[in-house]
């Protein structure tokens, strides 16, 4: 797929969220990339043979504080080539475009990692419910 129509993808994703989460996107640049760097890689520290889909960099809404301000947009990075290397059909590359905008879109509102793949799952409170099938949570 050519990072053009990867792009729409990504900003269709962002645009089918409900308004109350776009309309809190302010000051947020998100963008596609192809691969993540090792830098990020490092950063994030995942084990070896491991790779990243998105990454949110930046400050959660809910650790701002009252002084917060005059500070460079928090940026959500969709990685394209993992994405692609996951999945070869387009219907199943949209889907796993829109899981990790909204993944990492979530980050952005403050929901930690644990809490993200309890939810991606299907859990509660590290409870399965009853015929939700365990989703694979590589981001």
């Amino acid at each position: 797929m050519d990072r053009d129509e990867f792009e729409s993808l990504v900003a269709r994703a962002v645009e089918g969220l409900p308004e109350e989460f776009r309309s809190r996107l302010e000051n947020v640049a998100i963008l596609v990339e192809d691969w993540p760097s090792q830098h990020q890689l490092t950063k994030t520290g995942l084990g070896q043979g491991r790779t990243l889909l998105g990454l949110y960099e930046g400050v959660p809404l809910t650790k701002r504080g009252m002084h917060y301000g005059m500070v460079p947009p928090d940026k959500i990075t969709i990685f394209q080539k993992p994405i692609e290397a996951k999945h070869r059909s387009g219907d199943l590359i949209v889907r796993e475009i829109q899981r990790v905008v909204r993944h990492e879109i979530a980050h952005h509102f403050g929901i930690g990692e644990a809490r993200l793949r309890q939810i991606e799952a299907g859990t509660t409170n590290g409870m399965q419910r009853p015929g939700d099938k365990k989703r694979d949570s590589e981001v």
